[in-house]
């Protein structure tokens, strides 16, 4: 048997989780908070504007990669306004590298001349203003309130977060809004911001879609996917994880 066989999620409903699954969703708290203390996004920005343009060139790509790109993207567009009437062939140019340029390229110049007409140039603080943000989403939403403001509107579930809740059958949905309304249950509101980034995290340098770090993660005794034995003790290996999280990836664990 797999460590941590059967140490899911009890009964009850994503509104009304049982005291089963909320004792569950308290350990892997507790030990993703030792492995990610911080609980933030890897992308880089000064702004929340910096960072809503960031955001949106992280779909189907890096943060690495965006990084890269927008030290010269916000140099040469320092404002809201000033992107927002950026050339469309031009920005293409510069986020090219991230993947589907031309449609991101659009989506930012967009978003950024709403921000700049709409809002004064200031990204608003609310949910309801930033999803009808030209090109954005919730999820996109959620990081932009939470790490630029520090609003607990939801809690970010992208490709990663999803995985590493099903796998800790803390939600068994594919529906990223489903999942996120699961996890909000389980979670006090305090802890939203942190814990929407934690388990992206843990999914992009350990818990990945096709092999899984099982024996060095510091959630395997209460994970029931995990496929391996854990090795030493679960801090020792939260330790390993704060130091592979801190260095993005360079540091092996």
């Amino acid at each position: 048997m797999a460590a941590g066989k059967g140490k899911g999620k009890g009964k009850g409903t994503a509104e009304e989780p049982d005291d089963e699954a909320k004792k569950h969703a308290g350990e892997v708290k507790k030990r993703l908070s030792r492995a990610i203390p911080e609980g933030k996004p890897e992308l880089d920005f000064r702004t929340p504007w910096q960072l809503l343009v960031a955001t949106m060139l992280s779909a189907q790509s890096t943060d690495k990669m965006v990084n890269k790109v927008t030290p010269e993207l916000f140099r040469r567009y320092p404002t809201p306004e000033a992107l927002g009437k950026a050339k469309q062939e031009t920005v293409e140019k510069l986020v090219k590298s991230t993947g589907f340029f031309r449609n991101k390229a659009k989506a930012i110049r967009a978003a950024s001349k709403a921000v700049a007409d709409q809002h004064g140039g200031e990204v608003p603080r609310s949910m309801e203003a930033m999803v009808e943000l030209p090109g954005v989403a919730r999820k996109t939403a959620n990081v932009v309130l939470g790490a630029a403001y520090g609003l607990p509107t939801g809690i970010v579930v992208d490709t990663h977060a999803g995985r590493v809740s099903r796998r800790l059958e803390l939600s068994e949905q594919k529906d990223t809004v489903k999942v996120e309304r699961e996890l909000c249950a389980l979670v006090a509101k305090k802890d939203w911001i942190a814990m929407g980034h934690r388990p992206v995290l843990h999914g992009r340098y350990l818990c990945t879609s096709k092999k899984p770090a099982c024996p060095r993660c510091p959630l395997n005794e209460v994970c029931p996917s995990a496929e391996a034995e854990p090795e030493g003790r679960w801090t020792a290996r939260a330790d390993a994880e704060h130091g592979v999280v801190a260095s993005r990836g360079e540091a092996t664990g």
